[in-house]
């Protein structure tokens, strides 16, 4: 990529998604695939760059036909039933557009070989003998390989210097920030056991200052993974000051949905500042459990929606997390 600019998006066909794990299955590394070597980095540069997937389907979805010029040689016909079955599997409309880290998510739970998409057990004619790659494995040790194939997780090193100095500056602040839905997170963790040192989060350590050194450290409520409280996690994107954490990478639908939720419950808005434990005390006051704020009605959700979360399906009895922490703060805030 040196000396090209950076895009801001990509659009793909369907079959070049699996394609990218099939070389990387194929070459036991990086891809030797100009182009695909070209997605690789862009995607590993942006991981949340967003990918629209586009086919030849004409009918109802013409506006987003990108034309012939990506096909592979094995025929017309093969090239729209190939990219089709992806799509069938992905559940997605043609013309659709993911972060790429959500879109290559789907596809890891949803593809897990090219059986009946690249190729298949039984030839009906030349028309129909498929990628002469699809019965060699390579898709599927490229599968094998998971997410991080292509998108490196955050370092262990990264995480232990951002916790480091995200810890001074909480402990020396004069104002917090956080997201609303966080609250309930540091009252649900305090309730099962989770004291400092913590290394997934400051949470604990924002519990425990408030409780003995700083009630009333004024706290705003704001949008984003703020640095302050998520400096170290491992879903935190550092670029967007956002959060991935969902199961299958769209932690910003839900989260977003969780802290509107427990705005609402409060009567509260983005910006609003007040001391920490009047806010605790609110908190208390409006919210006695999880259902309908955190935990919502997500029980028939398929596990590759990008609006299923484990936090999200309505527990049949109480959250002891939340419920005993709640039970345990407000007994020491009194």
């Amino acid at each position: 990529m040196a000396g090209k600019k950076t895009p801001s998006s990509l659009t793909l066909r369907p079959y070049e998604l699996l394609c990218i794990f099939c070389s990387i299955g194929q070459e036991a590394s990086y891809p030797k695939n100009i182009k695909f070597h070209r997605i690789l980095t862009t995607i590993k540069d942006n991981p949340e760059i967003p990918i629209t997937v586009r086919c030849n389907i004409g009918d109802v979805y013409w506006y987003q036909d990108p034309g012939t010029k990506d096909d592979t040689p094995e025929g017309a016909e093969y090239n729209i039933k190939r990219d089709l079955e992806i799509l069938h599997r992905l559940d997605l409309a043609p013309g659709s557009t993911l972060p790429a880290r959500t879109l290559f998510i789907r596809l890891l739970k949803r593809v897990s070989n090219v059986s009946g998409i690249c190729g298949y057990d039984t030839v009906t004619s030349g028309a129909w003998k498929g990628c002469p790659n699809a019965k060699k494995g390579y898709y599927e040790k490229g599968h094998a390989k998971g997410l991080a194939a292509i998108i490196p997780p955050r370092s262990k090193e990264e995480m232990e210097m951002e916790k480091e100095k995200s810890l001074k500056s909480l402990y020396s602040a004069n104002e917090v920030r956080i997201r609303p839905h966080i609250l309930m997170c540091a009252v649900c963790q305090y309730g099962n056991g989770k004291r400092p040192p913590f290394k997934a989060d400051n949470l604990p350590e924002f519990i425990e200052m408030v409780l003995n050194k700083k009630p009333d450290i004024p706290v705003t409520l704001v949008r984003g993974a703020d640095w302050m409280m998520c400096a170290p996690c491992s879903a935190r994107v550092p670029k967007l000051n956002a959060c991935v954490c969902n199961t299958n990478g769209s932690g910003g639908l839900y989260n977003e949905m969780k802290d509107l939720n427990v705005l609402q419950k409060l009567g509260l808005t983005y910006g609003t500042t007040m001391k920490a434990k009047e806010l605790f005390k609110l908190l208390f006051e409006r919210i006695p459990t999880i259902v309908g704020a955190c935990a919502l009605n997500n029980n028939d959700k398929p596990s590759y929606s990008l609006w299923w979360d484990p936090c999200g399906s309505v527990p049949s009895k109480p959250h002891t997390g939340y419920e005993k922490g709640r039970e345990e703060l407000m007994e020491k805030f009194k």
